[in-house]
């Protein structure tokens, strides 16, 4: 598959077959999230890889997540970034905001890497952003310093949800 055809055929998945996707294939994943570009090449993300049942189920008794589905996924995988890397020790930096922004910004280009990796493998994905942020970091033991916009839960899909609309292109862009 294509990179072209890959970005067409993404589809947020929300329903899931009951199986495990081997180790080989999330390394892959991350792989693809790993090789992505980053401001200063800082690489400020951490995946961390939820495919435990056990540890699944101690983060559906802590209503981690609002949406049931999640639970359905093969895996979930938090997105985290620490904003600390993303600022060269002489770069003049304004406010937390900018750290911050620059290492969601990046998390955001590995993510995207991985989503369509994902899809080149014949995986479904779904970003969620709906996280009860303090609760996930205390289970996974992630740093408070630590972004976590959103986590991408993944698996094989028992679904094909149509296209949704997306505008045109003269409507998302002007070319003087």
């Amino acid at each position: 598959m294509e990179v072209k055809e890959a970005i067409k055929n993404r589809r947020s998945i929300r329903k899931y077959q009951d199986k495990d996707i081997s180790d080989d294939l999330i390394n892959e994943l991350l792989e693809a999230a790993r090789l992505a570009p980053s401001s200063h090449n800082a690489q400020p993300w951490k995946f961390i890889v939820v495919k435990d049942k056990e540890m699944k189920e101690k983060l559906k008794e802590n209503n981690v997540f609002k949406h049931q589905f999640v639970f359905e996924a093969s895996m979930i995988i938090a997105c985290c970034a620490d904003p600390d890397l993303s600022v060269k020790p002489s770069e003049l930096i304004f406010s937390d905001a900018d750290m911050q922004g620059k290492a969601g910004r990046d998390l955001a280009f590995a993510s995207q890497n991985l989503v369509l990796r994902a899809t080149e493998l014949g995986l479904g994905t779904c970003y969620i952003g709906i996280v009860d942020r303090k609760k996930i970091k205390e289970i996974l033991n992630i740093p408070e310093k630590y972004l976590l916009p959103y986590v991408i839960i993944a698996g094989y899909p028992a679904e094909e949800p149509r296209p949704t609309p997306r505008r045109g292109i003269d409507e998302i862009s002007k070319i003087d």
